[in-house]
């Protein structure tokens, strides 16, 4: 296959992105929002919950229209094979609990009824990552990117913030097949605004530089610019990529910069083995091979702790990030010219 190039352009950010009062929002909230716009739009938008429609935002879609949610309790495979026949009657279900339990309880039921059948169901997997806190490791779900990637038929969106997250399930609600959205339980940081555009299986250039690309998804994103940032106090340019859609792949995007720049590195709050990592090593093994760092979660489980302290000491802040990537980038140079 061959992949033409395709020019970086900039998009709009927050204008107080690097300001210690930016605003936050849990992410969660935004698809809350998105999912109650989708059902005002589209008769047929119908939500299902696993006993957590507080937790995951479903519950202002339950009060604005009773008659199309579904409570099913805590039963998660239930949950997916009730949505899987909604879907095959036509109507566009979007089902909600803690990515732990979906899909991580019951991928087989997606894999069978949802993806096999092609059936439009759009899942909901919220209370991702470490910085879903003190419920520690069981509840930190890191390996939802890799396990959903990996399915036929099916899309994953991974937002970085309330607002694209809002985007993105409008997004979803008005496009057919199986897909899979990832949200972040605590207050993150708004990249983007209201005019910043989100299209289905496109990257964006967030910020340009010529020494190295950084390929960011979810609240990692943020941080990814925070390296920039600090990036760029010592002369280093870094090319910013939001990836939020994680499958498809925006292929030109990426590679057109990763040929720019010659150094890559990836950035996620999740297991870097077989998630976005995992896709971007693909993509430049095929097409570019070129130097790789992916920066996340490396062959271990999260643990009890604060968010913000957890994200530190795993080493996933832009203070980190960009530490990482300068020492990546001067090593792999020196390689190169010795």
């Amino acid at each position: 296959m061959k992949l033409e190039e395709r020019p970086a352009a900039s998009v709009d950010l927050n204008p107080k992105l690097y300001e210690p009062d930016v605003e936050q929002e849990a992410i969660r909230v935004g698809f809350g929002r998105g999912l109650v716009e989708a059902g005002r739009r589209d008769p047929r938008v119908v939500a299902l919950c696993a006993d957590l429609k507080e937790s995951t935002k479903m519950d202002a879609f339950a009060k604005e229209f009773p008659d199309r949610y579904g409570e099913m309790g805590v039963a998660e495979q239930n949950l997916v094979t009730v949505a899987a026949g909604m879907a095959l009657a036509g109507k566009i279900p979007f089902i909600s609990s803690y990515a732990a339990f979906s899909p991580g309880r019951n991928w087989e039921q997606i894999r069978t009824t949802v993806c096999l059948n092609e059936t439009n169901v759009k899942i909901v997997g919220s209370h991702a990552g470490v910085s879903v806190g003190p419920d520690g490791a069981t509840h930190q779900m890191l390996e939802d990117i890799a396990l959903m990637r990996v399915l036929p038929k099916m899309r994953v969106v991974v937002p970085c913030d309330s607002l694209e997250a809002e985007k993105a399930t409008a997004a979803l609600a008005a496009s057919d097949g199986p897909a899979y959205i990832r949200l972040a339980r605590e207050k993150t940081p708004i990249a983007t605004t209201k005019s910043t555009p989100f299209t289905l299986g496109s990257a964006q250039v967030l910020r340009e530089g010529a020494d190295l690309t950084l390929v960011a998804c979810g609240p990692m994103l943020y941080q990814a610019l925070v390296a920039a940032e600090e990036l760029s106090r010592s002369g280093i340019k870094a090319e910013v990529i939001n990836c939020a859609t994680v499958k498809p792949l925006d292929h030109l995007t990426i590679l057109a910069s990763a040929r720019k720049t010659r150094v890559v590195v990836t950035v996620e709050e999740a297991q870097a083995a077989g998630g976005l990592g995992g896709a971007v090593a693909e993509l430049l093994g095929e097409h570019e091979p070129l130097p790789l760092m992916r920066v996340g979660m490396h062959d271990r489980f999260g643990e009890s702790g604060e968010p913000n302290q957890l994200l530190e000491y795993f080493e996933l802040t832009g203070s980190h990030i960009a530490r990482f990537a300068r020492t990546f980038m001067n090593t792999r140079r020196k390689g190169s010219s010795s």
